[in-house]
């Protein structure tokens, strides 16, 4: 079912091997509180290789395409972190990176530990941080490729980037709720950049 769309689009084995990779890393169970480079490697895996694909399809090639998935891919990858951190503490996962956790004093070894912790707020903004300079370089980029191509990397960029100020805004507390947008954002969104 590949063969044809790899050859036609020119799709890396790499990025379909890195997407695996990502997987076996939930799989096996151990991505609970990883370093930052371990967290890096992971975002690399399950979103900028998804992001390497895509933008081949969409028609934009190159250094400044690869890099604008890598940003992308890592923005977008944090900013679900944030969002879905009771969802995966659940699972007995932890994303939040250990130099995060640990300059704030959080604990490590218990995922549950963390989600009533009073420091939480802090670390996760300290994340988020990390999210909004990927965005601004992915938004560099794509300043420097044809509009037409990138497109649909400029809607996925609006969605998440207005999803991460929200989780700002409200202090990155959930009460209970997965904070999201609704179906009219998203299709205002998608309006507003030429999707629709």
């Amino acid at each position: 079912a590949l063969a044809e769309p790899v050859v036609r689009f020119g799709l890396a084995r790499r990025d379909f091997e890195a997407m695996l990779e990502g997987m076996e890393m939930d799989a096996k169970g151990g991505m609970r509180a990883p370093s930052l480079a371990e967290l890096e490697r992971y975002c690399a895996c399950v979103a900028g290789a998804v992001g390497h694909l895509s933008v081949g399809i969409f028609g934009a090639t190159g250094e400044a395409a690869r890099r604008l998935a890598d940003c992308l891919g890592e923005a977008v990858q944090l900013t679900n972190v944030l969002r879905d951190l009771e969802e995966d503490v659940g699972m007995g996962r932890l994303y939040l990176p250990r130099e995060i956790l640990e300059a704030h004093g959080l604990p490590v070894g218990e995922p549950a530990a963390v989600l009533g912790h009073p420091r939480l707020p802090a670390a996760s903004a300290e994340l988020a941080d990390v999210a909004s300079r990927r965005f601004a370089e992915a938004m560099s980029l794509i300043r420097k490729l044809p509009r037409r191509q990138v497109r649909p990397a400029l809607v996925m960029m609006m969605v998440y980037q207005r999803l991460l100020e929200r989780l700002k805004s409200q202090g990155f507390r959930r009460a209970g709720r997965r904070i999201g947008l609704s179906k009219a954002e998203k299709f205002w969104i998608a309006v507003r950049y030429g999707l629709v």
